[in-house]
């Protein structure tokens, strides 16, 4: 049983902002996760603690995990609700790899591609690389993070019980809620993160604080 802190989203992007401040290194890139499913919301949190992180004066690369969706014909290779594809095959991980982690690696460029497909277009958005410089933090956001050992220095999950997570996802993507029961069960992201953040509440969210 994890033991809960009432906290704002703003409070609570300060502290992590401040965190990672204090572990931050002049030659090196910190690399931080805020996973949880899109019903939870993670896309604002990581914009707060951007600008949190930029009010310290460091420079912030936000990458969103949608921008990196499989074209379609490749997430829909075994239908449109498959759970398995869902799980293991909409997200092109060998491009966040390459493209995001690899330039973050020591002796690493820096030059980051912040998006690679389109999912409404199901095209390649063609953006430009982004130089984040040395002391700089890439906040990637997005759901099933946690599964594919990819190298955070520091990771957020926003934890939904079943029910709200059910409540706050559309009928549209009902289908997808026994994919985040396995990945609760198989991954344990909230075992796995540094810190988590429970939002069945989104007005009043709770952590765990710090590491």
């Amino acid at each position: 049983m994890h033991q809960l802190e009432a906290i704002t989203w703003e409070r609570l992007a300060e502290r992590i902002a401040a965190h990672l401040d204090e572990r931050a290194s002049e030659d090196a890139w910190l690399r931080v996760a805020v996973d949880g499913a899109p019903a939870a919301g993670t896309g604002p949190l990581a914009g707060l603690l951007a600008d949190a992180l930029r009010l310290h004066g460091r420079s912030v690369l936000t990458v969103a995990a949608e921008g990196f969706l499989r074209p379609a014909s490749l997430r829909f290779e075994h239908g449109r609700q498959d759970v398995d594809s869902y799980l293991g095959g909409w997200y092109d991980t060998a491009a966040l790899w390459r493209e995001v982690f690899d330039p973050l690696e020591p002796g690493g460029t820096g030059r980051v591609l912040p998006d690679l497909w389109d999912p409404v277009t199901d095209r390649a958005t063609r953006s430009r690389y982004v130089e984040l410089p040395p002391g700089g933090v890439l906040i990637l956001h997005g759901p099933l993070l946690l599964g594919h050992w990819f190298p955070f220095d520091f990771s957020a999950h926003i934890a939904l019980s079943p029910g709200a997570l059910a409540r706050r996802t559309g009928e549209a993507e009902r289908w997808t809620l026994p994919a985040f029961a396995r990945y609760a069960a198989e991954t344990d992201p909230a075992a796995a993160a540094d810190t988590l953040i429970r939002a069945d509440d989104p007005r009043r969210p709770a952590w765990t604080g710090l590491p």
